[in-house]
């Protein structure tokens, strides 16, 4: 397999320890572990004080399935296979799903894994192309144009990122109606779900509205737990469910014993490791709205709908590449250049979910103030 670069991954690798201030992280902050283990059940606790740290169950503990399959309506355990991440389910579910003479549908701007690992299995990628005057809406009609009896998935990530965008419920069940028509799978991205800013915008999971649906969740972005590295897909394809266990072998494997139960006891909490999320970011985006509200002048902002990112764009006619060396040169707050989805236009990526965003924003301020000046 050959597979280009990670341009996002390989950013961060460079900055993300140095920069004191990541106003571009896409995760919500971590939780401490004494405050996480303050929230756990008795058999939780004693899951945990008993914990030997030998491998564990392929497909993942039993107990955590099953709390897993908890957040989707209908789905049972045996519905659920554990993964090292988010990152690991998607490579080992397109590499099962895609090969040569395959085609894939996938949404740009987009996390790199969701089209590259595609593209390194052999299969052709047709990218669609989310726009910003249309406030980065999926419009099915394009969808359907790139449909081909050949196509084999649709890879969607809503809420998205990095624009925070999410359908209506009509649009989204259009989608499924469409991927049942012809046959194609739904890989759904929803790694940001539970953190809709309306609850009543809240979409049901893939799997639940379609057997040709597949869910990608993990607990690194609304549950604050990105350093566990636990991840899902769940799936009603007991067959699709199979082969992705096996593929996994050749990956991760297993899950680290202490991830899956500090995993379980978020999930039996999860009210109120939310609760803390969803808090963090009503805050933040109170904030970033007044920002862009006094900065028009200076930046386009499409305000996200969900999620812990917005995709912003720079007005001025410097680029976005150099406005955020600069930033993070004189002040110490990383953003996030569009360039690194390959993405056209001077948009940036914004991350909402760390708590040191306002220190973060007032730095920006400052920067603003001499930058836009020259």
């Amino acid at each position: 397999m050959r597979i280009p670069e990670f341009k996002l991954e390989r950013y961060f690798a460079k900055w993300e320890f140095q920069a004191p201030y990541l106003l571009c992280s896409s995760d919500i902050e971590g939780w401490r572990m004494s405050d996480l283990l303050a929230l756990a059940d008795a058999d939780a606790r004693e899951r945990w004080e008993r914990l030997s740290l030998g491998y564990t169950e392929s497909t993942g503990l039993p107990v955590l399935r099953e709390e897993l399959a908890g957040l989707y309506p209908g789905v049972d355990a045996g519905q659920v296979l554990t993964f090292a991440g988010a990152q690991d389910a998607i490579f080992v579910l397109l590499n099962v799903l895609l090969g040569p003479g395959d085609h894939a549908v996938v949404t740009w701007p987009g996390y790199q894994s969701l089209y590259e690992v595609a593209r390194a299995t052999g299969a052709e990628v047709s990218l669609l192309r989310l726009r910003e005057d249309e406030g980065w809406r999926l419009d099915l009609a394009a969808v359907e144009r790139m449909l081909r009896p050949d196509t084999k998935v649709v890879v969607v990530n809503f809420p998205h990122n990095p624009t925070g965008a999410l359908p209506d419920a009509e649009t989204w069940r259009g989608l499924f109606a469409l991927a049942e028509a012809r046959g194609v799978y739904v890989l759904s991205d929803e790694v940001y779900r539970y953190l809709e800013y309306d609850a009543r915008d809240t979409l049901p999971s893939a799997v639940e509205v379609s057997a040709r649906g597949v869910s990608v969740g993990v607990m690194s972005k609304a549950f604050g737990l990105a350093g566990l590295r636990v991840g899902w897909l769940a799936s009603r394809d007991a067959g699709l469910l199979a082969r992705c266990a096996a593929f996994k072998d050749y990956t991760s494997l297993c899950n680290a014993a202490p991830s899956e139960v500090l995993a379980l006891v978020a999930l039996r909490a999860r009210e109120r490791v939310l609760a803390r999320s969803r808090a963090l970011l009503a805050d933040n985006l109170a904030r970033m709205d007044d920002f862009f509200a006094r900065r028009r002048e200076h930046f386009s902002w499409v305000r996200p709908k969900a999620g812990s990112v917005a995709f912003p764009r720079l007005l001025s006619g410097e680029s976005v590449e150099k406005f955020c060396q600069a930033l993070v040169a004189q002040e110490g707050v990383l953003l996030l250049p569009g360039a690194v989805y390959d993405f056209p236009g001077n948009h940036f990526r914004l991350g909402l979910g760390r708590m040191n965003l306002p220190e973060a924003l007032a730095r920006l301020e400052r920067f603003c103030d001499t930058f836009f000046q020259r």
